[in-house]
């Protein structure tokens, strides 16, 4: 009789019989009578298939088939087919850069999960194929070679994009904002008819921002591997990334925090782009706990079985129809829908949200001539080493803040220090004000945006130009549609 402790899951407690198939079909002889196995800290859940190699090495060596005396110098993680085939696990980048905290010698992980551990410098990772190879090797009687990779040439070359800012026609615009975006990792939301381009544009948008240092695409991969959507063979995400979840999305799909407490889709875009289509179809309840993430840079997640606290620092991208048709202000196709109804289109929008989207930008429907020349845009390239240079002088600008690396996580303090208005500028801003009745964070927003644009064109101080493009990019607040 075996018996599990520890809060094992399902998965951990179906391991007995995987294991006792496993160690037979190795060519070992499994241990009869009552067996207790002990998953210390015994107040923890274990979680998935990943205890089964762990748990048949440590019945061979306490049955005295195998002598480890040096097993403790190792950590092992792998799932175990019945024939005593390891299989692939998920989260072994966590796992490999905690075995490196803890001091061990090395990591005994599934050959195919062994590139991905190996970007872990310092420690020795071992891939295993069967369970009597990982036998016969903590017992000294087989070498593994272990797995060696260069996490600096693998971040290279995998730091690759699909898609290009040359491969959209027109909408120069809307290209412009988003450039601005880019460089001050400001929350955009587009606003335009079906198949204008804002879900290319926006998919287009990680092509833009400053290239992912390692330590992001590390942190980024950890997420991840923990959901088990690394590719296979992929050992690190050194693009940034972008996620676009469907609007039925529920609020544990966004935020995270399932019955496994796992990450969900803003965690996985930290580092990279949120990208929400058809904004107001999304429900209520989901869209406002962005809030909290948005400002934090980070999500808590309590629920009945623990709190588990996830990085979420994301640039979001939204977008949504003008009206419910899609066609309010088109020059060519009818708007039916009545002023009632686009309002309350537009209302399923709350204020609080849109006050922590600092630009909204009109993406109109491509005419023809555009669609139809062969002339191209400005590559993604060209547009980045612009980003790249407004980066880099607000990294100067905020040198030693690790909580503020943009303009766009300026505080009041920061925004007071850092947006310094003539009169000239301050007159253009108080008739925007006045006009337009915008809220106190849009007045910040405005400000922020500002600086960016500054920034882009390498000004210290901010111009009224400057001031007047950032109110050119608050569309709904200059009460466009009614």
């Amino acid at each position: 009789m075996v018996i599990i402790v520890g809060l094992p899951d399902a998965a951990v407690k179906e391991s007995r019989d995987r294991v006792k198939t496993a160690i037979e079909n190795s060519g070992f002889k499994y241990v009869m009578g009552r067996t207790t196995i002990n998953l210390a800290p015994a107040d923890v859940k274990k979680e998935g298939p990943s205890f089964d190699l762990p748990i048949a090495v440590g019945i061979l060596a306490v049955s005295e088939q195998i002598v480890a005396e040096k097993l403790d110098q190792f950590t092992i993680v792998g799932e175990l087919a019945l024939s005593g085939e390891v299989r692939t696990v998920n989260g072994v980048l966590p796992l490999a850069l905690c075995a490196r905290a803890q001091g061990k010698r090395g990591l005994v992980v599934p050959a195919d999960n062994a590139p991905e551990a190996a970007v872990v410098q310092g420690l020795d990772v071992y891939p295993a194929k069967n369970l009597r190879q990982v036998a016969e090797f903590v017992a000294g009687k087989r070498e593994i070679a272990p797995f060696r990779e260069d996490p600096a040439r693998v971040f290279q070359q995998q730091r690759r994009y699909e898609v290009d800012f040359a491969d959209v026609k027109g909408q120069e615009t809307a290209k412009r904002a988003l450039e601005v975006a880019a460089a001050g990792e400001h929350n955009v939301l587009m606003i335009g008819p079906p198949g204008s381009g804002k879900t290319l544009l926006a998919r287009r948008v990680p092509t833009i921002l400053p290239d992912a240092t390692l330590e992001e695409a590390l942190e980024t991969t950890k997420i991840h591997s923990i959901c088990g959507l690394l590719p296979k063979g992929q050992a690190l995400v050194a693009t940034r990334p972008f996620r676009s979840p469907h609007h039925t999305t529920s609020n544990a799909g966004l935020l995270g925090g399932t019955a496994n407490l796992t990450p969900g889709e803003i965690s996985l875009a930290h580092h990279g782009v949120l990208f929400l289509d058809e904004l107001p179809e999304f429900h209520r309840d989901v869209l406002e706990a962005l809030r909290e993430p948005l400002e934090e840079g980070r999500v808590m997640i309590s629920r009945a079985t623990g709190t588990m606290m996830f990085p979420s620092s994301f640039m979001l991208m939204a977008a949504m129809n003008p009206c419910p048709c899609g066609f309010y202000g088109d020059q060519k196709r009818e708007c039916r829908c009545s002023p009632s109804m686009i309002q309350r289109y537009r209302n399923k929008i709350s204020g609080p949200l849109l006050d922590r989207i600092d630009i909204h930008i009109e993406v109109p429907a491509v005419k023809y001539k555009e669609m139809a020349g062969e002339t191209t845009g400005e590559t993604s390239e060209k547009i980045r080493l612009r980003v790249e240079e407004a980066r880099a002088i607000q990294r100067k600008r905020f040198a030693g803040r690790d909580s503020v690396a943009c303009n766009a996580r300026m505080t009041p303090k920061d925004i007071k220090a850092h947006c310094k208005l003539d009169e000239e500028c301050q007159e253009l801003l108080k008739m925007a004000m006045t006009e337009l009745n915008l809220s106190a964070r849009a007045y910040d927003r405005i400000l922020k945006v500002s600086r960016t644009i500054a920034d882009l064109d390498h000004s210290e101080a901010i111009q009224s130009q400057y001031i007047s493009e950032a109110i050119q990019y608050r569309s709904l607040d200059r009460q466009l549609w009614v």
